[in-house]
């Protein structure tokens, strides 16, 4: 019998669900509307009810209690989907950097999605790095691992601990490191075209180097994407991936 106990237990699993899908790629997105959200995280909260230990929650907790499980939920949901958001950072970052170089900073573009505007160049590695997520399934990943934390952290019993802590500082400070790698083929190359029109304007003082050279940049710009494309795209994948598995070292992390 379905009772005030189950109830209670459905809440706390959809306030973990619900707060990891706002905060993850994708299912975060403000395109996608809150409705659909809101019955997505309800029929996995569901789906999750019939397979955990239904004794976590022994007897009715206070109006305090409640409050307080609701908050531990509510942070470890959040831990859990700003997880793979730092790759989705990176990358975005990094093609800020790639468009700065290629004198593109005034050419920004408002996305809907993150409710900001952002660089020409970084909103196209930025879907690029979607595409990819979908074409790995980091969707169906992003819902297995809720479903696994579960079983790792029971409700009521996360505590932020100091390794969960390190772990995210670390994480976070990826951010840079993934951009930095993504944008030093190009930009290396920028720095010896700078090198270049240095030369230039001290070879021929009277000449706009850097008018001149503004078309050429972006041209070089453009031809050095479509030939890295590919190799940006094994990276990316690769990242991916590879916090996938990151995750699962966190929420064991947060179980311990």
């Amino acid at each position: 019998m379905f009772g005030i106990i189950d109830f209670i237990i459905v809440f706390l699993i959809f306030v973990r669900i619900s707060t990891a899908l706002i905060a993850s790629p994708v299912f975060g997105s403000r395109s996608v509307p809150a409705l659909p959200k809101i019955f997505l995280s309800l029929v996995i909260a569901y789906v999750v009810y019939l397979t955990i230990d239904r004794n976590a929650i022994a007897s009715v907790p206070s109006g305090w209690m409640l409050v307080i499980l609701s908050f531990k939920e509510a942070i470890t949901g959040l831990i859990i989907g700003f997880m793979l958001q730092f790759v989705f950072w990176g990358v975005s970052y990094a093609g800020t950097l790639i468009g700065f170089d290629m004198g593109l900073t005034m050419a920004e573009v408002f996305n809907p999605s993150s409710d900001e505007s952002g660089n020409v160049v970084g909103e196209f590695l930025y879907y690029g790095a979607l595409m990819i997520f979908f074409l790995i399934n980091g969707h169906h990943y992003i819902i297995s691992s809720l479903k696994h934390s579960f079983s790792v952290v029971p409700l009521g019993k996360f505590v932020i601990s100091k390794p969960v802590f390190d772990l995210i500082i670390i994480y976070s400070a990826s951010v840079f490191i993934i951009a930095v790698k993504i944008a030093s083929p190009i930009i290396v190359s920028f720095f010896l075209v700078h090198i270049g029109e240095g030369i230039v304007a001290r070879i021929i003082p009277q000449m706009q180097v850097f008018f001149v050279t503004q078309p050429l940049k972006v041209g070089i710009g453009v031809a050095m994407l479509a030939a890295i494309t590919p190799l940006y795209l094994y990276v990316i994948k690769n990242l991916l991936q590879d916090y996938e598995n990151k995750l699962y070292s966190l929420i064991a992390a947060m179980g311990a």
